[in-house]
């Protein structure tokens, strides 16, 4: 099986896979969204997240991903008692994907051969405590969205139905990609993302040789391509660890608070959700940078992607998201 291109190798970008980094270095900032064209490297740079990430402690064959004994579903059905490293999961959610198999249903087979009333986890409670990806996720149905909106409320998955009454944690990171072109996001699910970032297709000439050459040596030679960037990757995952680490002795300015309430009544956004996810983002990327505090330019480099999608519509203002919140920022950093 051909290994996801690395992460490391993905050429320009870097607005979207800092904002990956920083979901690693800190999944309480809320997932990302990754908008743009087609062609641009969204899900390319997913699958190579996936490969990217530190492992994780769990009960081996626990569909839940439990750390340990005591964290498992009472319903689920052990071979073994064993804590493993196994990879963080990275879990597709298909557009066409039904209620049951997201939330899980009554387990058919075991009950027609065993009668037994048994719950078949869904795709959330593989993605806890890992990332649960949506391609094209702006043409996600309606009932689904309600769903997933649930659950990342509360971080639980509830199943009521067929006699079963199921609950599971279901913490994830939500990783989102789609083409503005083919529909907008409801407000409700953008404002769960913590990050959103805007892709597009390079212009310039060398740019995207550099692109072509790399993805043709992936594809023409793949073991001699991920030798190649394999050590690079390793730095970066080491970074991620030291990064998470380094976050809880981490100092945070009282400026620094003051800044982001600032820059959000300022720009308009509705709730906490914005000063908060500010934060964090600046706080994962000045442990990232091995920073021993917060400082403005931190808040700087994260605004627009932590931002630029909870601002008002504003008919007289034709300006784009991004600009605006530059522009805030300007005037209210200086």
């Amino acid at each position: 099986m051909t290994q996801p291109f690395p992460f490391s190798a993905i050429v320009g970008q870097d607005e979207m896979k800092l904002a990956m980094i920083l979901t690693a270095i800190d999944p309480k900032i809320g997932g990302v969204l990754v908008f743009g064209d087609r062609g641009t490297g969204k899900s390319t740079a997913v699958r190579a997240l996936a490969a990217l990430l530190p492992p994780i402690q769990a009960v081996e064959g626990c569909p839940t991903n439990a750390a340990t004994l005591k964290e498992t579903p009472d319903w689920a059905v052990l071979g073994s008692k064993k804590i493993v490293t196994k990879p963080t999961p990275v879990i597709d959610l298909p557009l066409g994907a039904t209620e049951d198999r997201v939330v899980g249903a009554l387990d058919i087979e075991r009950a027609l051969t065993q009668g037994e009333k048994a719950f078949e986890p869904g795709l959330l409670a593989r993605a806890n405590r890992g990332y649960l990806y949506i391609d094209e996720v702006n043409l996600l149905e309606d009932h689904i969205v309600d769903l997933l909106l649930d659950v990342a409320q509360s971080g639980e998955n509830v199943v009521e139905r067929e006699g079963l009454s199921i609950r599971h944690p279901a913490r994830f990171v939500l990783v989102g990609s789609g083409n503005p072109e083919e529909g907008e996001l409801r407000p409700q699910l953008l404002d769960r993302f913590g990050l959103s970032v805007e892709v597009a297709s390079p212009k310039d000439i060398d740019h995207r040789i550099e692109v072509i050459q790399r993805r043709d040596a992936y594809e023409s030679d793949n073991a001699k391509f991920m030798r190649r960037w394999k050590g690079e990757d390793t730095k970066l995952r080491n970074r991620i660890i030291a990064a998470k680490e380094a976050l809880t002795g981490l100092k945070t300015p009282k400026l620094i608070l003051r800044d982001c309430a600032e820059l959000c009544v300022a720009l308009g956004s509705d709730g906490l959700r914005g000063e908060l996810t500010l934060l964090r983002a600046a706080r994962a990327l000045a442990a990232f940078e091995k920073a021993d505090k917060v400082d403005r330019a931190h808040l700087r480099r994260v605004a627009a992607p932590a931002l630029r999608h909870r601002l008002r519509r504003d008919p007289l203002d034709e300006a784009g998201s991004t600009v605006r919140v530059g522009r805030v920022v300007d005037e209210v950093l200086g």
